[in-house]
């Protein structure tokens, strides 16, 4: 049962046993409401026999201080065990899919975006927190303590008990019947939200570019049409629930009536006595009140399987693991007949194989979109191939636990991202145990030293959300220090020197010739200048390695790796003036 639960309503296991504790809770607090209905019973009895016996005031004055006792301690239960209890597993969730989504493959997050995903742990976690405080509780209490209260009716008169209860299976029956229309009309509304909350995070992210284009009208007026679909969907869907709880609520008034008129009838007869029917008044007033609510509650939770649908698709995506042990022999990173696809159908790789071996360094050149990139994030697991194997020092990686893994490698992506922080601890972030003399040693290697000994504070300033404080070259060479005081066996360095000067790179690539001595260096570089030194070059074209070899190798072949030489050579001779002239031709 409580499995059940956890999978259901995307909940922990404590979660699912402080569930259980709250519907107890809120079927007790439901009965224990009765109980003031029973003494008046038996109030009303005891004065249409005459009075009250002098001997039975005791009972009636102690009785009503019971219930007044056990109704402030259910309730006080009762909301320990839905509120707070709530807000615990909330907690608990939030940082249950953060580490989830720690351990997913890098497939996942070409399916999801930054809003989708901070929605998932933001807003979905606190709708489950009002869903699991408010709702389910409340719902399956009233539940049960409606069919307990259902089954006593029955001892008394099972006439009248059905012209009480009858109305309760029709309405619950119409919201029920409406869920396939309530689960369309909320994930409308919720994809009418993620293309909202898309559009307002493209704007910020891409303010500078609209105005720099004088785009920035055109983009809000339909940034404007997403934020009024918001709204109109949120009305529809508020629509939408209503009609049905609305004519549900509708059908369990009818209750009261078809009890008048039975007991009525019944009373006209003589088969029931006027207490009785008096009882069973009371008892109705007091069931259709948490009934009512059950309705909502009902309709709320149908709403809210889209909310834990989008939690559940990330709790139940398997994870890559491996052994916590490495295994592997020396460091050359080995793919053999390698295919991958991405989750789209689109091959980006067909039938890879190389080695790029200890100690060297090993370039991957070729056009664009032929495979590169992905090749790089292969050899560190970010994703799993769909074919061939990939060994580091004869270990297949895919046995590897990911983070174990990575302890064999640093690496520089093209995209630097950098922490709100100071430029100490975002060099650190290489190897948080690092000394700030070790730190100083990496920036110095990346050729950082000298532009940071000019900041205001120096290693210590504050280089603002993803460094915006720093140029595209100041940001990259960080990242660069990042991987130096790393210091890993194997380096991965994605278009490392693309966003710097001449100078600053054959500086950084002289730091690399220092620091790649009995290591591993897979290399992605556009420009042929790059990766003239390197070993071995690697020239990869639709999925496929065309040629691979030294650059003299390769250049006296007069392939695709010498044609590249060539256009860059030619892109090199280009001008201004040049381009003038072709322009009036």
């Amino acid at each position: 049962m409580i499995q059940r639960l956890q999978k259901k309503f995307a909940l922990s296991e404590q979660g699912a046993v402080d569930l259980i504790k709250a519907i107890t809770a809120c079927t007790l607090q439901n009965i224990a409401f009765m109980f003031p209905v029973g003494l008046l019973y038996y109030l009303v009895s005891d004065l249409m026999n005459g009075g009250v016996p002098e001997e039975r005031r005791l009972f009636y004055g102690v009785g009503c201080l019971f219930s007044i006792l056990l109704i402030f301690i259910i309730t006080y239960f009762q909301y320990n065990a839905t509120y707070l209890a709530t807000y615990v597993e909330t907690g608990v969730r939030r940082i249950t899919l953060a580490e989830k989504l720690r351990k997913i493959p890098l497939s996942f997050f070409g399916k999801k975006d930054l809003a989708d995903l901070t929605s998932t742990i933001m807003a979905d976690c606190t709708f489950l927190e009002t869903a699991f405080s408010h709702f389910i509780p409340e719902l399956f209490g009233s539940i049960i303590s409606t069919v307990l209260i259902a089954i006593s009716l029955f001892f008394f008169d099972w006439r009248m008990a059905l012209a009480a209860l009858w109305v309760a299976p029709v309405a619950f029956a119409i919201v029920l019947l409406s869920a396939k229309v309530q689960e369309g009309l909320n994930q409308k509304a919720m994809d009418a939200k993620m293309a909202c909350a898309d559009g307002i995070q493209e704007y910020l992210e891409t303010v500078q570019d609209l105005k720099a284009n004088n785009a920035e009208d055109t983009y809000l007026v339909i940034l404007d049409q997403k934020i009024k679909a918001v709204e109109h969907r949120a009305i529809i869907g508020e629509f939408g629930m209503a009609v049905f709880v609305v004519s549900a609520q509708l059908i369990l008034k009818l209750g009261m009536a078809t009890v008048a008129l039975v007991g009525s009838a019944l009373l006209i007869k003589g088969t029931l006595d006027v207490l009785t029917f008096f009882m069973f008044l009371l008892v109705v007033s007091r069931l259709y009140d948490p009934l009512q609510g059950a309705l909502q509650n009902l309709a709320a939770v149908i709403t809210a399987r889209t909310n834990i649908a989008r939690m559940n698709e990330i709790l139940d995506h398997p994870v890559q693991t491996g052994e916590k042990e490495l295994g592997n022999q020396g460091y050359d990173v080995t793919f053999d007949r390698v295919g991958f696809a991405y989750n789209s159908g689109e091959t980006v790789l067909k039938d890879v194989s190389f080695t790029a071996r200890q100690g060297q360094v090993t370039a991957l050149v070729g056009p664009s979109g032929g495979g590169k990139t992905t090749v790089s994030r292969l050899a560190a697991r970010f994703w799993d191939c769909n074919k061939g194997t990939i060994t580091v020092g004869g270990m297949d990686i895919s046995k590897v636990e990911p983070e174990t893994l990575l302890s064999l490698y640093s690496i520089v992506f093209q995209e630097v991202t950098l922490f709100n922080n100071t430029i100490m601890e975002n060099i650190r972030l290489g190897r948080k145990d690092a000394s700030d003399d070790e730190v100083l040693e990496a920036a110095r290697l990346a050729n950082c030293h000298e532009f940071i000994k000019k900041l205001p504070k120096g290693y210590h300033t504050d280089i603002g959300e993803n460094g915006c404080a720093l140029s595209g070259g100041q940001r990259q060479r960080i990242s660069i220090a990042r991987a130096f005081l790393k210091n890993a066996p194997i380096i991965l360095l994605d278009e490392a020197t693309a966003s710097l000067d001449v100078e600053n790179e054959t500086l950084i690539q002289t730091a690399l010739s220092r620091l790649i001595k009995n290591k591993t260096v897979l290399i992605i570089a556009h420009r042929m200048r790059t990766v003239a030194g390197a070993d071995q070059i690697v020239v990869l074209a639709e999925g496929n390695v065309v040629e691979q070899g030294d650059p003299k190798t390769l250049l006296d072949k007069k392939g695709l790796f010498s044609h590249m030489v060539d256009l860059q050579r030619q892109g090199q001779n280009w001008t201004l003036e040049k381009a003038v002239s072709y322009q009036k031709i």
